[in-house]
């Protein structure tokens, strides 16, 4: 497994890059590739801009997280993780319902491939749930009779014995994450949004401090930045937030 290090509060914010074109795209990444640590580009981005615009995103100096969530049967998302790293992203997700062979299979590929071509080994991290799912639809429409966190836990232990360096995951379960699974096992919280901003359409949200105070070393947020009046201004915001949590994580 392999562990980013975030050095500074800006570089735990994964900025959500949903955007309808590459002109938006630019925009974002010239406003806010000092404030952010990573640009998100997920299946909205990859539909409306093409997978080849995150050779944009690095020309123009910002660093690159790619949610695709894969899964497929293992030699496939092997595949297209491989196709990942030669487009230059070393930083993506694949889905832990997929099944312990098929992560193994696609970090073993993907550590081989950056070895015969003398690259850094990718980051892979595991999608545990949707942060649009709550208890009821695990367990009404999945058919999943198991407590919502128990589950997450079951998820990210299955990933980590499979050589994921880490999962995505909410905040109310990183520090039992933490705990069972080391503090070097990475824990990205989507959903984040700050108390000034709408909800939206996920139904487990956090704000960055309780993130970051829970253990998450990673948050993802997207239109509280994006669609503020001021994206600078909202980003300065965020950081401040997590600089001070991080301060009274350490007191």
């Amino acid at each position: 497994m392999k562990k980013l290090q975030p050095i500074e509060a800006k570089d735990r914010i994964i900025l959500a890059l949903d955007v309808d074109n590459v002109e938006e795209v630019i925009k974002y990444v010239d406003l806010l590739r000092d404030y952010v640590g990573y640009f998100k580009v997920g299946l909205p981005f990859l539909t409306s801009c093409g997978i080849d615009t995150i050779k944009l995103i690095r020309e123009h100096g910002g660093k690159v997280y790619f949610d695709g969530k894969f899964q497929d049967i293992p030699n496939a998302v092997a595949t297209a993780s491989i196709n990942l790293l030669k487009k230059g992203i070393d930083f993506f997700n694949i889905s832990a319902t997929g099944g312990s062979k098929m992560m193994s299979n696609t970090v073993e590929n993907c550590n081989s491939f950056a070895k015969k071509n003398n690259i850094e080994p990718p980051v892979i991290l595991a999608v545990t749930l949707l942060s649009s799912f709550g208890q009821k639809t695990l367990t009404e429409e999945l058919g999943v009779d198991v407590n919502i966190s128990n589950y997450v836990l079951k998820l990210s232990e299955l990933a980590k014995n499979a050589g994921v360096s880490g999962v995505i995951a909410p905040d109310t379960d990183a520090a039992q994450i933490k705990k069972e699974l080391g503090d070097d096992f990475i824990v990205v919280c989507p959903a984040v949004r700050p108390t000034w901003a709408i909800v939206n359409d996920q139904i487990r949200i956090v704000t960055p401090s309780d993130a970051i105070k829970s253990g998450c070393d990673y948050i993802i947020i997207g239109r509280p930045i994006t669609h503020a009046q001021d994206p600078v201004a909202a980003a300065k915001l965020i950081i401040a937030e997590i600089e001070d949590a991080l301060k009274n994580k350490e007191e």
